[in-house]
């Protein structure tokens, strides 16, 4: 399975490394708390996240795909970047 627990958690730990060392946390977040309502992230945050994930999972996110429901918590990331692995034809 491609996606399973230590893939999910690879990218979690990934995802959650470079939003802490990217972006100022005034408090610790978890895993569903929104990076808008909690200040981490801002419009010129989401471009800097959407070209960090273009380029460490290689794959391309259209204008189209950039929303909250996919880029709002860690969990929606997650999410999203295994929906995009999904769509990839072999």
């Amino acid at each position: 399975m491609l996606f399973g627990t230590k893939k999910k958690n690879d990218y979690r730990k990934t995802l959650r490394h470079f939003i802490e060392k990217n972006f100022y946390i005034k408090d610790s977040f978890g895993d569903d708390d929104s990076f808008f309502e909690k200040g981490i992230i801002d419009s010129t945050g989401v471009l800097e996240l959407v070209a960090f994930i273009e380029k460490a999972y290689n794959i391309v996110i259209e204008d189209e795909e950039v929303i909250p429901d996919n880029l709002d918590t860690i969990n929606c990331l997650i999410k999203f970047v295994k929906n995009k692995f999904e769509t990839i034809e072999i």
